[in-house]
């Protein structure tokens, strides 16, 4: 039985590429990517991830993070960047590399991608998909099933491992086609087409080009707390002020060494972060906003309980901050 490596997102494309090549007789090991900017909610259950896959899908996965190694490739992209911060085709790249040192290292024929060719305006032209096979070593042995009707035929294809005939030849960014292949192959939970990277955000993405041009040394954490909250900048630092539950439990586990936490004390509020060196005052003023945020009326005093991480709680009594200068100190992006 012949084998390959499918590069697997969790989104319907690479799923139907996968199973396309599955219903040929083809063992596939699907290799699904945690980035800070994308995948990282199955940081820390990647078993669990995979059964899930399993389940769902039909389909074995591998989840493996190269979160620093992608990082450093999002500072500097030989092929530049798209409309906002996503460098995508060194994106492309990166993961193809990866796939085909799983390819080599678990003796699999060929890699699987769902690519659609014309889909995407920057990773996904003619040239772009043959700059990726070429750059990534991968020249012959890349097989995107559906538009391979559409490219020329690769090795796998040649070589009698699948049948040509049997793939598809799928182009643009409709997506009627993939749901009825979806449905013909009894798949009806997945994701929407709607992307998911974090790169390709407007407004999160022009934070992660701030931060990687002004700090060299850049954390996961560092990125994923772009994405939390409102953002405020402050004196010595930056204060991230959770929006709902989801973002008060992000920030309390992204909290660290050096950083303080503040939240309300007697009454109902968000979970706030501070990062950076703050002063005296900084935090007073951080405990004005949380009290902005918290339920009372502006001119209700609240006690706001500041707890350096790993250190000893304080409270501080104030009166919210007024809502004219908190816009004044909000973040641009």
């Amino acid at each position: 039985m012949s084998k390959a490596v499918a590069l697997f997102s969790g989104g319907l494309d690479s799923m139907l590429a996968a199973r396309l090549v599955m219903d040929q007789g083809v063992e596939v090991i699907a290799l699904h990517f945690i980035t800070p900017f994308f995948g990282y909610k199955n940081k820390g259950r990647e078993q669990e991830a995979a059964d899930e896959f399993f389940e769902k899908y039909g389909i074995r996965s591998m989840v493996v993070d190269v979160s620093e190694d992608y990082i450093a490739m999002v500072r500097n992209p030989k092929y530049g960047y798209g409309k906002n911060f996503n460098p995508c085709i060194d994106c492309k790249i990166f993961m193809m590399q990866r796939a085909k040192k799983v390819m080599e290292e678990i003796g699999a024929d060929f890699v699987v991608t769902g690519e659609v060719l014309g889909q995407r305006p920057m990773s996904q032209r003619i040239d772009a998909l043959r700059i990726v096979e070429r750059d990534s070593g991968l020249t012959g042995y890349l097989l995107r099933p559906l538009s391979a009707k559409l490219l020329k035929p690769t090795l796998p294809e040649e070589n009698g491992l699948v049948d040509r005939e049997k793939l598809m030849d799928i182009s643009g960014r409709a997506r009627r086609r993939q749901m009825e292949l979806a449905e013909s192959f009894g798949i009806s939970d997945y994701q929407t087409p709607a992307g998911g990277c974090l790169l390709t955000d407007p407004i999160i993405s022009k934070r992660i080009e701030i931060l990687l041009k002004e700090s060299e040394n850049v954390e996961v954490g560092d990125v994923q707390i772009l994405g939390v909250g409102r953002h405020f900048t402050l004196e010595g630092g930056t204060l991230y002020v959770g929006r709902n539950k989801d973002d008060n439990a992000r920030l309390a586990n992204l909290a660290r060494s050096g950083d303080y936490t503040l939240k309300a004390k007697e009454r109902p509020g968000p979970l706030a972060l501070f990062r950076g060196v703050p002063d005296e005052d900084a935090l007073l003023l951080s405990a004005r906003i949380v009290a902005r945020y918290a339920d009372a009326d502006e001119k209700d005093e609240v006690a706001v309980g500041i707890l350096p991480v790993g250190g000893q709680e304080s409270a501080v009594t104030v009166l919210p901050a007024d809502a004219v200068g908190l816009d004044a100190l909000r973040s641009k992006y």
